[in-house]
């Protein structure tokens, strides 16, 4: 559908007059895609997530909250013309509510897998990527060869980027039983690899990579295994599960620092 006046869109999904529609744009209680909306904006109707005191309205009414483990090799932009597959692409149309526009929150490298959040609910996506939330992302880290002593030290003191100064909340070895759960899931099967577990608040663009990078550990493989309280649990390599309620609370209430708390 062709893009018309925020305004009219809000008026012939009968919230509103126009000029009182034009209102409540004016008081703020109007937002597309999560940013707050001005009066005048052009949108698509069948395509911009349009919320009214955080309600969502139009053809994005049924919010829809998907978990995707995605393979290395996908892209996770919506549109890539140089892309052989996206995320979208994964997504079984019977998850996809009438009309709705899913979008990735966040991103996860294209050389990258594990966990990505798929959702038409830009309020949502705002409070679980916003850094104020502090919504904690764990990965699992295959290296060529265990960590040394001094490599250690240096990543847990933090690595100057061009950003600042990248820092990690956990660094660990993972356990026997965590190495053999995670390897079920993936494909294709890790092969000799040692693997650590690491978790990020900052999320700068492929931070862990240059933070092993610069301390002589290249990444092999990267696999994004918990985001806030959800966990990748269960979930093989290239398949979606709708998000359950409480999760979707946990992660839009900002929480999801692990139990262990000093991470």
């Amino acid at each position: 559908m062709a893009v018309e006046r925020l305004q009219k869109v809000l008026a012939a999904a009968g919230i509103a007059s126009r000029r009182g529609a034009e209102a409540m744009i004016a008081d703020g209680r109007v937002t597309v895609d999560g940013k707050a909306a001005r009066i005048g904006a052009q949108v698509d109707p069948d395509r911009a997530v349009i919320a009214v005191d955080g309600r969502v309205i139009g053809a994005a009414a049924m919010a829809a909250y998907l978990l995707l483990h995605k393979p290395a090799g996908v892209v996770s932009t919506t549109r890539d013309r140089h892309a052989a597959k996206t995320v979208l692409d994964m997504i079984p149309t019977a998850l996809v509510p009438d009309g709705a526009r899913l979008y990735p929150v966040g991103r996860l490298d294209q050389d990258s897998e594990g966990m990505l959040l798929l959702t038409n609910d830009g309020g949502w996506a705002e409070r679980v990527l916003h850094p104020s939330h502090g919504v904690e992302r764990e990965y699992a880290l295959g290296l060529a060869a265990p960590l040394t002593g001094e490599q250690v030290t240096a990543l847990r003191a933090g690595i100057e980027v061009e950003e600042g100064l990248a820092t990690l909340g956990l660094l660990r070895p993972m356990t026997e039983i965590e190495i053999e759960r995670l390897e079920d899931l993936l494909r294709p099967p890790a092969v000799r690899l040692i693997w650590y577990r690491a978790t990020l608040t900052q999320g700068w663009k492929r931070q862990l990579r240059r933070m092993f990078g610069a301390v002589g550990a290249p990444v092999q493989r990267l696999v994004r295994v918990r985001i806030g309280p959800v966990r990748i649990d269960g979930l093989r390599s290239g398949t979606v599960r709708p998000l359950k309620a409480p999760e979707i609370r946990g992660l839009g209430s900002g929480g999801g620092r692990s139990r262990q708390g000093k991470e």
